[in-house]
C-alpha cells in the first residue's frame, strides 16, 4: 500500500486584542473545509492554526483592562479556541506565540539572520498605525491616515533593527516567475508586482524597543522582536523547525506548506515579508498562499465602533455549526468580498437548508419507509426522466470536484445546491405519490426512490467538508458509510426513520429576539463602561447632598418623569425631575431621603425645571433609588 501524501495547511494566527468576529472565523472554517475534502481524498493532513499574542496593542489592552499582558492573551486566546470548537473545526495543532518553544525558535532565527547580516540595526521614523502596527511614509498614507484600517496614524522614531528585504527581492520575483500559481488569487499576485515589488522594496523594520510585551532580542537589551518574525515564523516553529539543522521529523515531513489560508488584508505579509525571511534562512517558500476575501455586514467592515459585530459562536448556539459554516463557505466568492446579516443569513438557511436539502432529504426517506418499508434496491424500471437526473448528478459532481480543488467554495456549493433543487423537480416530475397508487407502477416507482436516494447519498458525501455534521445525519438516515460520488455505487437503501434535518425559522420572530437581545447587550455595555479617571479634586467639584422627598406627583405628557420636591436642608424647597415613574409610585417615595446633585445646572423636562438629580442605581432591568437611612436632610456626602 503506497504511503499516503502529505497535505500541511494553516491558517493565519488570530490576534488576541478582541474576541474574534465571523469575518475573523471564515478564515479557520474555510481551510478547515480544505482540509476536511483533502482528508476525505487520502491526503495525510496536518491542519495547523492558532494565536497572535504579542505586541503594543495587547500591551495597551491589558493595562485598560488591569491585567499583565500575559493574563490578558490567556483569556482571548481560550475565547478563540472556544469559537473554533463552536464551528467544528478540525485542526490538529493550536499554537501560541506565548509557547516557549515558539518564543525560543523565534530568537534563534531572529540571531540566525543577524549573524548573516541580512538583520542590521538602525532607526525609523515616520508614520506609525497603533491597531495595525505597522510604519508608513507620507506618501503610503490614505488621505493621512492608515492605507491598511483606516485608523489615525502618529509621528514615530525609535531605534531598530531591519531585515534587508531589497537584497532578495530578485530571488522573490524569480520565484514567482517559476511558480505562476503561488498566490491566489491572481489579482493577489498582480497587486503585490505593482503595488510593492515593481517600485522596490524597502528593507522592514524587526524590532520595537518603545514598548515591552514581545520576545526579547538576546543580544540588544531593550529590544523585542516585532510582529513580521514572531508571528509568521509559527508556520515552522510549530512543527519543529531548528535554525541548527536539527529540525523534528515532523518539520522534515510537512515543510514546505502545500497552503497558507490568510485574509487579504496580509497577503503582503505572507507573499514579501514571509518568503524572504525563508529564503534568508535558507528554507523552502510555502507551495501556495491563498488570499480569501472579506466578510461584510452589508457593505461595511465590521467594527465595535459601528455596533455591526456579528460573532460566529452566537450564530452557531442559534442555528448550529453546520449552518454558519453552510453561509460563509456558499456566500463569501473567490475574489471579492462576501456580506453578512441576520436577514441574508435566515433566508438562505430557509432557502437552501431547509426547504431545498432538508426537503428533499425529509420527503424522499418518508416514502421509501411509507412504500417500501424502508428499504428500496437499484432494480426498478427506469425511463429518461432517470437518465437525465443521473446525467445532472455526474456533471454536478465534476463541477465540485473542479471548484473545490481550486477552492472555489461558494462553486462547489452551489453545484451541490443546483442538484438538490434538480432532485427536488424530479419528485414533483414523477409524482411518486400518484404511482404508489397503482400496483403497476410500483417497479417505476422503486426507481424513482432509488434515483433520488443515491443523489442524496452523493450530496451528503459531497457536503461533508462543508457541513460534516449534516453529512452524517444523512449517511445515518441512508444506512450506507458509501462516499463514492459516482452514482449507482450504492444497490440497496434500507433508511431510516425520516427526521427534518433543517427546522424553518419564522423569520420575523427570530430577527425581534436578536434585536431585542442586541438592545439588552448596548445598554448593559453603556452601563458598565469605564469612564476616564479623575482626581480627587475634580470629584470635589460634585456636591451631594442628602434630600428628605417632602412631596411628589407624576409630571402631566411624562410617562417616565416624576416631580420630587426635596428638603436638602436649604432657605426653600429644591424641584427635582427625575425618570423613575415606571418603578416608583410617589407614595414610595415621600419621606424616604435620597441623595441629590445639588450643584448640577437646571434644565427644563416637560415644563418643569429641576434643579439637581437624586442617584439611582441600573439594576438589571429595574433602577433603584440610592436611599439614606438615620442622615439628616442637607448632609454633604462625601
Amino acid at each position: 500500500m503506497s504511503e499516503k501524501k502529505k497535505f500541511y495547511i494553516t491558517t493565519a494566527i488570530a490576534y488576541t486584542s478582541r474576541k474574534p468576529h465571523i469575518g475573523n472565523a471564515y478564515d479557520v472554517v474555510l481551510a478547515d473545509m480544505i482540509a476536511r475534502y483533502k482528508r476525505r481524498n487520502g491526503y495525510d493532513v496536518f491542519f495547523m492554526t492558532g494565536s497572535d499574542e504579542h505586541g503594543q496593542k495587547i500591551e495597551e489592552y491589558a493595562h485598560k483592562a488591569g491585567m499583565t499582558p500575559k493574563e490578558y492573551v490567556d483569556g482571548v486566546s481560550g475565547e478563540i479556541k472556544k469559537v473554533w470548537k463552536s464551528l467544528n473545526t478540525s485542526y490538529d495543532k493550536f499554537i501560541r506565540t506565548t509557547d516557549a518553544d515558539h518564543e525560543k525558535a523565534v530568537q534563534h532565527i531572529f540571531k540566525k539572520l543577524y549573524d548573516k547580516g541580512d538583520i542590521y540595526k538602525g532607526a525609523y521614523e515616520g508614520k506609525y498605525c497603533v491597531p495595525c502596527e505597522s510604519f508608513f511614509t507620507s506618501s503610503q498614507l490614505v488621505d493621512g491616515k492608515c492605507p491598511d484600517c483606516g485608523s489615525e496614524v502618529i509621528d514615530a522614531k525609535e531605534e531598530a533593527y531591519f531585515l534587508r528585504l531589497s537584497k532578495y527581492q530578485d530571488a522573490l520575483v524569480k520565484y514567482y516567475e517559476e511558480n505562476p500559481d503561488f498566490i491566489k488569487p491572481d489579482s493577489r499576485k498582480n497587486e503585490m508586482i505593482n503595488n510593492f515589488i515593481k517600485p522596490g522594496l524597502a528593507d522592514l523594520c524587526v524590532s520595537r524597543s518603545s514598548f515591552k510585551w514581545g520576545i526579547p532580542v538576546t543580544f540588544d537589551e531593550g529590544h523585542v522582536i516585532y510582529v513580521w518574525i514572531d508571528a509568521l515564523s509559527n508556520y515552522i516553529t510549530g512543527i519543529g523547525f531548528d535554525t541548527d539543522g536539527n529540525a523534528t521529523e515532523q518539520y522534515k515531513k510537512l515543510w514546505p506548506a502545500d497552503l497558507h489560508v490568510i485574509g487579504k488584508d496580509i497577503v503582503r505579509f505572507h507573499t514579501i515579508y514571509w518568503p524572504i525571511i525563508l529564503l534568508a534562512l535558507g528554507e523552502p517558500l510555502p507551495k501556495q498562499v491563498l488570499g480569501h476575501p472579506w466578510v461584510l455586514v452589508g457593505e461595511d467592515k465590521m467594527s465595535k465602533s459601528k455596533g455591526n459585530v456579528i460573532y460566529a459562536d452566537e450564530l452557531a448556539d442559534m442555528f448550529g455549526a453546520d449552518s454558519v459554516r453552510y453561509y460563509l463557505l456558499s456566500e463569501i466568492p473567490f475574489a471579492q468580498d462576501g456580506t453578512i446579516t441576520y436577514e441574508s443569513f435566515i433566508n438562505k438557511y430557509n432557502t437552501d437548508l431547509a426547504n431545498t436539502l432538508g426537503n428533499l432529504v425529509n420527503r424522499t426517506v418518508a416514502m421509501a419507509g411509507k412504500y417500501f418499508g424502508g428499504t428500496v434496491d437499484s432494480l426498478g424500471k427506469s425511463d429518461a426522466l432517470d437518465s437525465e437526473l443521473i446525467s445532472f448528478a455526474a456533471d454536478t459532481v465534476k463541477k465540485y470536484t473542479d471548484n473545490m480543488e481550486t477552492y472555489h467554495n461558494a462553486d462547489a456549493v452551489a453545484a451541490l445546491m443546483s442538484l438538490g433543487r434538480r432532485s427536488n423537480k424530479y419528485i414533483d416530475e414523477t409524482a411518486p405519490w400518484v404511482l404508489a397508487k397503482d400496483d403497476a407502477d410500483r417497479d417505476r416507482l422503486k426507481a424513482v426512490l432509488y434515483n433520488l436516494l443515491e443523489c442524496i447519498r452523493i450530496l451528503g458525501s459531497a457536503i461533508y467538508p462543508i457541513m460534516p455534521e449534516c453529512s452524517d445525519k444523512i449517511k445515518a438516515l441512508l444506512g450506507t458509510d458509501k462516499t463514492s460520488l459516482e452514482f449507482g455505487a450504492v444497490k440497496t437503501y434500507t433508511v431510516g426513520e425520516a427526521t427534518p434535518l433543517f427546522a424553518r425559522i419564522d423569520t420575523e420572530k427570530v430577527l425581534a429576539q436578536i434585536a431585542e437581545k442586541q438592545k439588552a447587550q448596548s445598554e448593559t455595555a453603556q452601563n458598565t463602561v469605564k469612564l476616564e479617571e479623575i482626581s480627587i479634586d475634580e470629584f470635589a467639584k460634585v456636591e451631594l447632598r442628602a434630600a428628605k422627598v417632602v412631596a411628589c406627583e407624576p409630571i402631566p405628557k411624562a410617562k417616565k418623569l416624576l416631580k420630587l420636591t426635596l428638603d436638602d436642608g436649604s432657605e426653600k424647597p429644591r424641584v427635582v425631575a427625575s425618570g423613575i415613574a415606571k418603578f416608583y409610585s410617589p407614595e414610595d417615595l415621600i419621606g424616604k431621603t435620597v441623595i441629590v446633585v445639588a450643584n448640577l445646572k437646571p434644565a427644563t423636562l416637560c415644563g418643569v425645571e429641576s434643579n439637581g438629580m437624586i442617584l439611582a442605581a441600573d439594576s438589571g432591568d429595574e433602577v433603584k433609588v440610592v436611599f439614606l437611612d438615620g442622615v439628616e436632610p442637607g448632609s454633604k456626602i462625601r
